[in-house]
């Protein structure tokens, strides 16, 4: 619980700070000071709240929260990645106009001091003295040689007054030249995350995808070639996806005739109280040499002690750092698990022990290591594992946050090889936190193993 308190608690920061962005760039940029800038402050305000509000309630059973925080969580995410990736096409735009601007712009016209009126206009006959360009030669004041009187000629102490420059304002800092970017940009922005998340909402509440894979193990028995293991992790049981989506999942992997069904952990977000039934359809999996399954890290969010006994009523076998052999087709492998690598405690929430699965075993056969995150494989390694089957990334979920899981995961999707162990990494067939998928649909997989 106090992991899921601090996790909330960085994301409400980290959110805070994203909607500020947002709001400057969404709201005081495209407004003027009024109401409609007003009202858009109050709206980010009211976001900014909903995403930590929806994390927490929903934890705390308030699912209404779900469809509203979630779909915003994702169009927050793509608002700031487009909008951070604008930036610099709007910089060059500015530099441009104003480039422009400066090479076009008149030359600004100095005006002199004011002329006073009795030298613009006066009469001959006026009874102020005449200056020399209207006033007459016998005047009483003026002079016959054109010097001016003392009537025109401004004090010793008084100061000239500034030339003043007539043109117009530079068009680089007219304020609706840039209101009109701003408000383009937001524009381009909105309707393209828009479009992003709904083709998102789609793909990820649309059937899983098969992806077939052939991986080759130098240790497998020549009889065992093509040994199929069906695998499929975070299936994500929640608030958003329920009994149906379990019974589809289990119905996909039936269709595979597969000889070993593996499940690598987040299978569910919530407890077995609330999601037990929702569960249930797993009990109608089938395969020839058993169904087998390790925690990942939701599990631990989620009471594992329970999960795990309600797991194995429901005819799967958890492998809890154990390791086991299977014998099929006149050889055998072993399959091993360990826990989640974020797992703490003793007993069933005991951390991942590697020694415990992996070590004094017979090195002349394969090994196959079913771990919930691929970075297990670093660990792994150095037992000699031929193949890890992992899940957890869910292949980014979103593009471009797979660049992200990559900082921390060896493998995002897919096969990789870490320090010679082969890794396989199944996209998952659910989602977490945003029911959206963009560039990694909801994924089952059929891993066959061949001789070399």
């Amino acid at each position: 619980m106090f992991a899921v308190l601090g996790f909330v608690a960085t994301l409400a920061l980290v959110t805070g700070l994203i909607h500020l962005y947002l709001w400057k760039r969404l709201v005081r940029d495209t407004t003027t000071a009024g109401r409609w800038r007003r009202a858009g402050t109050i709206a980010a305000v009211g976001l900014a709240v909903l995403v930590p509000a929806t994390l927490i309630g929903t934890n705390a059973g308030m699912y209404w929260l779900a469809w509203p925080g979630y779909l915003w969580l994702a169009l927050m995410f793509y608002l700031l990645v487009l909008l951070a990736a604008l930036e610099i096409p709007l910089l060059v735009t500015r530099l441009v106009l104003r480039r422009r601007a400066a090479g076009s712009a008149p030359e600004p016209v100095l005006a002199g001091p004011a002329t006073p009126a009795s030298v613009a206009s006066g009469p001959a006959n006026s009874a102020t003295p005449a200056s020399v360009a209207s006033g007459p030669a016998n005047s009483a004041t003026g002079s016959a040689s054109g010097e001016p009187t003392s009537a025109s000629t401004p004090p010793a102490d008084e100061p000239a007054a500034a030339p003043a420059t007539v043109g117009a304002a530079r068009p680089d800092h007219d304020p609706s030249r840039r209101l009109l970017l701003a408000r383009g940009a937001a524009i381009f922005a909105g309707l393209t995350a828009a479009g992003l998340v709904g083709h998102g909402v789609r793909t990820a509440f649309g059937p899983p995808q098969l992806d077939r894979v052939q991986i080759r193990l130098a240790k497998l028995p020549r009889s065992m070639d093509g040994l199929r293991i069906a695998t499929v992790s975070d299936i994500h049981i929640g608030p958003l996806r329920g009994r149906v989506h379990t019974e589809q999942i289990v119905a996909a992997i039936n269709r595979l005739d597969a000889d070993i069904v593996a499940v690598v952990g987040d299978l569910v977000d919530g407890t077995v109280a609330e999601l037990g039934e929702a569960a249930a359809p797993l009990r109608g999996l089938r395969s020839r040499y058993g169904s087998y399954f390790v925690t990942g890290n939701h599990e631990y969010y989620s009471g594992v002690e329970e999960w795990v006994t309600e797991v194995d009523r429901l005819g799967l076998r958890v492998l809890q750092n154990q390791r086991l052999e299977i014998a099929a087709r006149g050889g055998v492998i072993d399959l091993a698990g360990v826990n989640d690598v974020s797992a703490t405690g003793s007993g069933v929430s005991a951390p991942a022990d590697y020694a415990a699965a992996l070590g004094d075993r017979d090195p002349s056969r394969p090994v196959v290591l079913l771990a919930h995150q691929p970075v297990a494989a670093v660990e792994a390694a150095k037992y000699g594992v031929d193949l890890q089957l992992s899940g957890h990334t869910h292949g980014g979920q979103m593009v471009p946050f797979n660049l992200l899981v990559g900082l921390e995961q060896p493998v995002v999707s897919g096969l990789g090889e870490v320090d010679g162990t082969k890794v396989y990494v199944t996209n998952g067939a659910g989602f977490w936190g945003p029911p959206v998928r963009v560039g990694a649909e909801p994924q089952i997989s059929l891993v066959e193993l061949r001789a070399e």
